[in-house]
Order: structure tokens, then C-alpha cells, then sequence
């Protein structure tokens, strides 16, 4: 007979406690403890996959010096889709765990049973579902109009069982749909608990770096729009990706907020249709609407995600409140908006008390780079003054607290996206400022808020 411990592990912060009680003394959360049993011995799946819990048989550890490790330049697999690519940075690493997240319904299957199709006609793949079965699976790929004839397919929730025959296939490449249907025997909890999600990302991780096979984990995602499970999960993988936008909106945004082989921030942009998720080649194209004529309130800033520039359109409207005044921000971050507003009221000299103010970024799009803070101030400016500025001018830049304007990273980068979309007009910090005159372009150099807001005002129409 094996020797069982029972523990209780907390579902928000899987702190382990010898003993029930009604609060977590880790993290306050209250009955959030759960019962936990622990078996001392390797269950059967376990020792024929070679899984230990140390690691796996027959891997000892050494200790060596950095000179003396032979390094190999990662082998990348295109996905089949350049978008995705791009996001994972450059395509699928032999061996790498990618996790990713978003809303029900919003593609995460889709795009995934797209690049398994593809990826399995060039080499071996598998497609572990946990969620749905294999007739819906198949009903999925007809109706995308995928090849169905190379990639294989399984229903399977143990990950024993699923370390086991992936020992046996050894594919380059396998997909599991989702980490929380699946659980561990080790651990006697439901699935989809912390303890069950935590210890099944580490045996699945752990094989993927043992035998090379490269794995896709499908993860939910909590109403505030974080991963759901233990903090841990997300250190665990090699490649975090969430997917963005509104599940009723034709657009998807893939953004990578973690990547050990690529860069972070990265943004993929795809366009849903009924044959799938298909890249958008130029997605400064999606983010601008072009008006018959200029519009108060609104604005286009040159942001940048990743490793390209995009232009995006900023909308602002600064109207009268009734009771107390609101500040909205949707795309853009609230306590920025508010900071900014502030610095605009004592440094620019533009008072926005006893008024709403509404931000919103065009497309869904969620900006995080601090380029976008000059953007939304003209904006909010013109809206309040009921001045257009015109269609032609572009803007970038971040704002201090004390009313300087402060260069960006690739300012020369933005400049040239601009101009490629017809730009003439760009308000940008003096330190971005070219050293040679562009040709086609006017170029206004600013250091200070109150100089970005009379240069914007004296073009306005």
C-alpha cells in the first residue's frame, strides 16, 4: 500500500497548509482551501512514460561551466500562417510550450486546428482534444475546408495517458485543448483546479524539453481577462499569447506577453472569416477610418507594437457632466488618462473640470506603449475646443509630468509608416526629430505640451 498525504491547497495562491481553515494566510483569499491527496509512489502511466518526480529516467544532472555548453541555434517551423509567425517570432521552436489564452468563442481552436493541418502535412502533428469530441473536431475542419486526411487526432484527459502515447508517436508537434480538462492521477482534485493545472503544465512541459516535441496548451481565461489557474503557469511555458478583441467583431489581435524566443508585445492581426482566422497584411489599414471631412476629437498616432509600427486613430469626446465628471478609457489605460489630463490642466493650460471625457481606441486595439500619450491629449483637446485637426497629421510622443515631451523608441521607423500612408503632417518630440528634411513631409519638433497644443491649434481647421 502506498502512503497518501493529504494536504490543503489554496486555489488562488496554491499555498500548501497542513491543516483546513476558512482563510488563506498567504494570500487573505477565504475558502479557497482545498483538499489535496498525495500519493508517495509513481502511478503505472507515470513509469511507462519514464516520468519521475524529480524528472525523467535516466537524466542525471552535472555541473558544468557556460564555455563548455555546445550551443545550437534553434530550428524554427513555419505555422502555415505569417501572422502567427510573427507573434511566436519566427515560427514554432522545436521543443517550445506555447500557452495560449482568450474569451470563448474568440478562435483559440480554430487557429490552432488551422496551423495543425498545415504543420501535419509537412511533418507529424497531433491534436489532443480534452473539451470536445472527435466528431466535433472533424465537423471543424470541414466546414474550414482544412485537410483532414494527415492529422491525427485523440480524445484524452489523463496526461499520463497522454505522455504515453506521445512517447510512442513522437510528433514534432501535438496541440491539447485545454490544460483545464486535463488531470494528473498523482493528484486526487477535480480538474481544473490549481493543483491539478499546476502539476500537469510541469510534467507536460518537462516532456516537451526532453523529447523536442513542440506543444500548443489551450488555457481559459477569468472574466477580469487573465489566465485562469495558478501565476505559476504562465513561468512555466516558453511563449504566453492572449488573444484580444470582441468574440462579435470581425477582427482578432494575438499579442505575445511572454517569449523566450522572439520578442514580447508582439502583435498579430487576423481577419475571421468562415474559412478560418487569415492574416491582414496591413493592419494600419483596419485601425484608420477615413472621414469625408475632419472631425473634432479625433486624431491619428503612430504607435508601435512589437517589432512594426501601426497607425491607429485616437477618438476623444469632452462634453459638459451632469454630476460627477467620468473619465472612460477603453484601449488605453485609465489612471494614465487621468495623469495625462492633469499634466494638460497645469502645463497646457486646456481645463477639463466639470467635464466627461471619453477616450477610445479605434479597432479594439489595447495600447501600451507611453507613444500614444501626446495622441490622446490633442484629441481631447480638440474635442473641447470643437477644432478638427486635419486628416493628413499624425502624432506621437510621451508626455512627463512636468509638460516636457519625451522621445520614443524607432521614432525614424514611425516616420516612414506614416509616410507610406500618405501623411504630410507629423508632431513629434524634438528628440525624434530627423536630422535630414523628409521629403513630402512636414515635420514639427516639440519639447514642450504647450508648444504640441498651439502647433496643433494653428492647424486645425
Amino acid at each position: 500500500m502506498s502512503k497518501v498525504k493529504t494536504i490543503y491547497r489554496c486555489e488562488q495562491c496554491a499555498t500548501e497548509h497542513p491543516k483546513w481553515a476558512g482563510q488563506c494566510s498567504e494570500c487573505g483569499e477565504w475558502n479557497s482551501l482545498l483538499e489535496t491527496r498525495l500519493e508517495a509512489t509513481t502511478s503505472p502511466h507515470r513509469a511507462k512514460a519514464g516520468i519521475k518526480s524529480g524528472g525523467y529516467a535516466g537524466q542525471s544532472s552535472q555541473i558544468t561551466t557556460l564555455d563548455q555548453i555546445k550551443v545550437s541555434h534553434e530550428s524554427r517551423t513555419p505555422t502555415g500562417i505569417a501572422e502567427f509567425d510573427r507573434v511566436l517570432g519566427g515560427g514554432l521552436v522545436t521543443g517550445s510550450v506555447v500557452l495560449i489564452g482568450g474569451d470563448p468563442g474568440i478562435g483559440k481552436s480554430t487557429i490552432l486546428l488551422q496551423t495543425a493541418t498545415y504543420m501535419a502535412a509537412q511533418q507529424s502533428a497531433l491534436y489532443i482534444t480534452g473539451e470536445e469530441s472527435l466528431s466535433q473536431v472533424a465537423m471543424r475542419a470541414k466546414r474550414l475546408d482544412l485537410a483532414m486526411d494527415a492529422l491525427k487526432v485523440m480524445a484524452e484527459t489523463c496526461v499520463e495517458r497522454i505522455c504515453e502515447v506521445l512517447a510512442q508517436e513522437r510528433p514534432q508537434m501535438a496541440v491539447l485543448d485545454s490544460i483545464q480538462t486535463l488531470y494528473t492521477e498523482t493528484i486526487q482534485s477535480a480538474p481544473g483546479g490549481v493543483s491539478q493545472i499546476r502539476e500537469s503544465a510541469a510534467i507536460l512541459t518537462r516532456f516537451a524539453k526532453h523529447t523536442g516535441t513542440a506543444l500548443f496548451i489551450v488555457g481559459h481565461v477569468t472574466k477580469e481577462g487573465a489566465l485562469a489557474g495558478p501565476r505559476v503557469l504562465e513561468h512555466m511555458v516558453d511563449c504566453v499569447l492572449y488573444f484580444e478583441g470582441q468574440s462579435d467583431s470581425r477582427y482578432r489581435m494575438i499579442r505575445a506577453v511572454k517569449n523566450r524566443f522572439g520578442a514580447v508585445n508582439e502583435l498579430g492581426v487576423f481577419g475571421m472569416t468562415d474559412k478560418g482566422l487569415k492574416e491582414v497584411a496591413n493592419p494600419s489599414a483596419i485601425f484608420l477610418s477615413r472621414y469625408d471631412e475632419a472631425i473634432a476629437g479625433s486624431v491619428v498616432m503612430i504607435s508601435r507594437e512589437g517589432t512594426r509600427p501601426l497607425l491607429v486613430e485616437v477618438q476623444a469626446l469632452v462634453d459638459d457632466a451632469h454630476g460627477q465628471p467620468r473619465r472612460v478609457a477603453l484601449g488605453l489605460e485609465q489612471n494614465r488618462l487621468s495623469m495625462l489630463l492633469a499634466v494638460m490642466h497645469r502645463h497646457g493650460g486646456v481645463h477639463t473640470v466639470g467635464q466627461d471625457v471619453y477616450v477610445n481606441i479605434v479597432g479594439g486595439l489595447k495600447i501600451t506603449e507611453t507613444g500614444s500619450d501626446l495622441a490622446v491629449l490633442l484629441a481631447c483637446a480638440s474635442s473641447l475646443r470643437g477644432k478638427a485637426l486635419p486628416q493628413q497629421l499624425a502624432v506621437f510622443g510621451e508626455v512627463g509630468l512636468s509638460g516636457e515631451i519625451r522621445p520614443v523608441p524607432n521614432g525614424q521607423e514611425r516616420l516612414k509608416e506614416a509616410q507610406k500612408h500618405g501623411f504630410k503632417t507629423i508632431i513629434l518630440p524634438r528628440g525624434n526629430a530627423p536630422q535630414n528634411p523628409i521629403k513630402g513631409l512636414n515635420v514639427i519638433a516639440v519639447a514642450r505640451l504647450h508648444e504640441a497644443l498651439q502647433a496643433a491649434m494653428e492647424l486645425a481647421e
